[in-house]
């Protein structure tokens, strides 16, 4: 995405020069015309503490529900990604192009304030993760942890409340699906003309992959490290359980973590440094700060150039908004209570709501049919799921904010 703000001018010549040759759709341009781009969430960390407040009958039985809806709404946001229209429409590049092209009004303001701060979070709470990454009898039971020996009534439900939330988070995806599917356009062979799957197919596919995949591996992290720890589980499996050997396993574990974390930091901040490139540069197109690109001859460069483009408002802006969101980790490093808290705030809308009114109003179902109705069912009561989850999670920052102290971890 970066390359597209960088490159901007002559990516514009050259579509121009695609659309009056006629040769939209090709090896290089998709068929809108535009260059075809070429390029386990954190989540996972807190399962087993998860786990732990829900019990072996609630906890699966929460992790199996989100994997369900996330699948079913993530099947929805994919047919989304073309426009209304003839030839199954133009695409859309980004999310709050997305709901522009089939809701419009305010809702796409809403999109863009729940997508782009949960993309902030995301990259906070990465930061986070990355920066902690660095047994005698267990006890477990089908109602995880016990009022009056582990904790309190009150401490029970609030814990199952962030619980939830944490779970939510391991299944944010939906918020870069649309920007994930914009990245590589299938390829159009010209020579034979064979027919190509449309995107939103693929992308089907490919949901249905990755959504039982990590599944798979949530349930493995979750019931397995609720298995080890029991009702003591740990917020963090791999730094907050008072033991450390061997050593050398956990720190490889907590390598791979921070590497992994270093890559998906990248994929959630991508569409934050696009949007505010973008905005800034409709906005001041005059201004040689922000627009002009300045050539560095490099020797050795990849793909046989020697020369890269840089840009200082893109340097700056992105290299002030790292350093902010790691200063912010630093002051709250709350681990469990911010997952928690961001995964219930953009559960519902990025993965729920929108996904689910871009399709009644796509597939034009009446109102109170059958189908509108399940539908609206399932919206309100993912609604109301994520109410209590962020209720618990903010239940728990209000707990540690009393005691922290600043830039100490937990």
């Amino acid at each position: 995405m970066a390359k597209e703000f960088k490159k901007s001018s002559m990516y514009m010549d050259q579509t121009s020069e695609a659309l009056e040759n006629g040769h939209i759709a090709s090896k290089s341009f998709d068929d809108d015309g535009r260059l075809k781009r070429t390029v386990i969430g954190s989540g996972v960390l807190s399962l087993a503490w998860a786990i732990a407040q829900l019990g072996w009958v609630a906890g699966p039985a929460v992790l199996m529900a989100f994997s369900f809806i996330t699948y079913f709404t993530s099947t929805l946001l994919a047919d989304s990604y073309r426009c209304p229209g003839p030839l199954h429409g133009t695409r859309n590049y980004t999310y709050m192009d997305v709901v522009r092209s089939h809701l419009g009004g305010f809702k796409v303001q809403l999109c863009g304030l729940a997508q782009y701060a949960n993309l902030v979070g995301v990259t906070i709470g990465y930061t986070i993760t990355a920066s902690i990454s660095g047994t005698g009898h267990v006890r477990t039971t089908l109602t995880g942890t016990t009022v009056g020996v582990d904790v309190s009534a009150s401490d029970k439900v609030w814990r199952s409340f962030q619980a939830i939330g944490d779970i939510a988070f391991a299944y944010a995806y939906s918020t870069v699906l649309i920007e994930i599917q914009a990245i590589s356009p299938l390829p159009v062979d010209n020579d034979t003309l064979k027919s190509q799957p449309p995107e939103n197919k693929v992308m089907k596919k490919a949901s249905l992959v990755g959504v039982s995949t990590t599944t798979v591996f949530y349930v493995l992290c979750g019931c397995v490290g609720y298995a080890a720890f029991g009702n003591k589980a740990p917020g963090n499996f791999l730094t907050g359980f008072g033991f450390y050997e061997p050593f050398w396993l956990i720190d490889f574990a907590n390598v791979c973590i921070a590497v992994h974390l270093i890559g998906a930091y990248q994929v959630f901040a991508q569409p934050i440094f696009g949007f505010v490139e973008k905005l800034s540069t409709q906005k001041w197109p005059q201004n040689k700060f922000i627009t002009k690109e300045h050539t560095l001859n490099i020797p050795l460069l990849l793909h046989g150039s020697s020369s890269y483009n840089i840009n200082f408002f893109r340097l700056v802006w992105r290299t002030s908004y790292v350093v902010i969101t790691a200063v912010i980790a630093m002051i709250f490093p709350f681990f469990n209570d911010f997952l928690g808290l961001i995964g219930a705030a953009s559960f519902y809308p990025l993965t729920v709501y929108f996904p689910i009114e871009m399709h009644i109003a796509q597939a034009k179902i009446p109102k109170y049919s059958f189908t509108w109705t399940w539908l609206k069912i399932l919206s309100w009561a993912c609604l109301i799921v994520s109410l209590v989850a962020a209720a618990g999670s903010l239940q728990g920052l209000a707990h540690d904010v009393k005691k922290y102290k600043p830039f100490k971890t937990q």
